[in-house]
């Protein structure tokens, strides 16, 4: 969210506003960022829904459900500690088919009847929108 600054620069007799960006410090840590924190808590709800598939899924659907989404904070996290751009950028786009992947998952678990998949596809489409937007501004000139 972008904050107009009342104080205003004068140019020309015109007005150039400065936007100041949100006032949140920069993340210190992976779980600072509100990209993982989102994740995490799907994988959460996740976890929990995938607790009541049935019992031959054990080492079936729900441990490739649960792996391909934990594999999204992982990769972010793991990406956070990155020093350079491009390996910062790769570990996003790992998360981002992970992501996909577990959309697939989600899908699929509505179809065999394994339970109701809305809120969980929801919190993915936020993560997924979150995560498309830290990528871009990784690679974005000047950051």
């Amino acid at each position: 969210m972008l904050d107009i600054d009342t104080q205003h620069l004068t140019r020309g007799g015109g007005r150039l506003f400065r936007f100041m960006a949100d006032p949140r410090p920069p993340a210190r840590s992976f779980s600072d960022l509100l990209v993982w924190q989102k994740a995490h808590r799907f994988v959460l709800a996740l976890y929990a829904f995938t607790a009541a598939f049935p019992k031959q899924e054990t080492y079936g659907l729900r441990s490739q459900m649960r792996r391909a989404a934990v594999s999204i904070p992982a990769n972010i996290a793991e990406g956070f500690a990155k020093r350079s751009k491009p390996d910062k950028a790769r570990y996003m786009n790992v998360a981002e088919g992970s992501l996909e992947e577990s959309r697939y998952y989600l899908i699929l678990a509505a179809d065999l009847g394994y339970g109701q998949t809305d809120e969980l596809l929801a919190a993915l489409e936020e993560v997924s929108r979150l995560l498309n937007s830290y990528a871009r501004s990784i690679l974005a000139p000047g950051s």
